[in-house]
């Protein structure tokens, strides 16, 4: 992704939180002007291949619920956490991850719209299909989306602590673990187009996951230093690979131990998996 970044992170758009936000101020206001004008906006593959492209764009606009005063204080919230996000990953990163689950839900619609055609054995109505797709392509919008990103917060901060209906201090860990259920429980009881919705919508977040677990809590800047560090390391092969800046122990002292750097110390330290969580960080 680095060479990437070199090429292209100029164009990353900052306060990308901000811009979908104000997508969805846009979407309210259509919608309090005439609500049948965002039947147009929507994601619908359908009416994309026959002619109307700006529907590959505009359905960010359309706004996932309606809006009330608890849709003000969420889209508040998600504000937030993506902004955190954006300030911990840097914006390139967030930009990826963010216009990922974008993309990655525009091809679930063009997926789930292939899918229906080779179930009906491609024998359905041009009229049927109209109404089919219209109907349906509501599911694709960007509260999924919208999921991701309080699931890469939860990931990223599983300790802070938020109040729960302003009454109930809960951990951020503990609420995505619960939208998480909730999630494989919308999955597996819905039909052939919100699982398609929902998995193609998370489908970031999985990737993200299961390839930067390891440092998800670390800004560009740990990261260039950890890379650096490692660079170091492979140029004189009589230093060891893994050291722990308690104990001493090495990797060839014991194989099987792990060690992790710190991202809360002031440097290159690294630490075994018996004293990751137990030492004094350094400033």
């Amino acid at each position: 992704m680095s060479n990437f970044e070199k090429k292209f992170g100029k164009y990353a758009i900052r306060n990308l939180s901000l811009v979908l936000i104000l997508c969805y101020a846009a979407g309210y206001i259509m919608e309090a002007i005439n609500s049948n004008f965002l039947l147009y906006l929507t994601l619908n593959p359908y009416a994309i291949l026959h002619g109307q492209i700006w529907r590959v764009f505009t359905w960010i606009i359309v706004p996932p619920s309606s809006l009330d005063p608890f849709t003000i204080i969420m889209l508040l919230f998600y504000y937030n956490i993506g902004s955190s996000l954006e300030r911990t990953w840097g914006t390139y990163r967030y930009n990826v991850y963010l216009l990922s689950g974008v993309l990655f839900t525009v091809l679930g619609s063009f997926l789930w719209m292939g899918i229906v055609y080779a179930m009906e054995g491609f024998h359905i109505a041009p009229t049927v299909a109209s109404g089919l797709f219209a109907f349906e392509s509501r599911y694709f919008n960007t509260y999924y989306i919208n999921m991701s990103i309080f699931l890469a917060f939860a990931a990223t901060f599983p300790d802070v602590q938020v109040l729960l209906m302003f009454i109930i201090p809960i951990k951020v860990k503990w609420m995505g673990i619960i939208y998480g259920a909730l999630l494989v429980y919308d999955f597996f009881r819905g039909g052939l187009t919100i699982r398609i919705a929902i998995g193609s919508s998370l489908l970031n977040f999985v990737i993200f996951f299961f390839t930067s677990r390891n440092h998800i809590h670390m800004s560009p800047k740990q990261m260039k230093r950890r890379a650096e560090f490692r660079q170091d390391i492979r140029k004189n092969s009589k230093v060891t690979k893994h050291k722990c800046a308690v104990c001493g122990q090495t990797d060839e002292d014991n194989p099987n131990l792990e060690f992790r750097f710190c991202s809360k110390c002031n440097g290159n330290y690294e630490y075994c998996q018996e004293h990751l969580f137990t030492h004094e960080h350094v400033k």
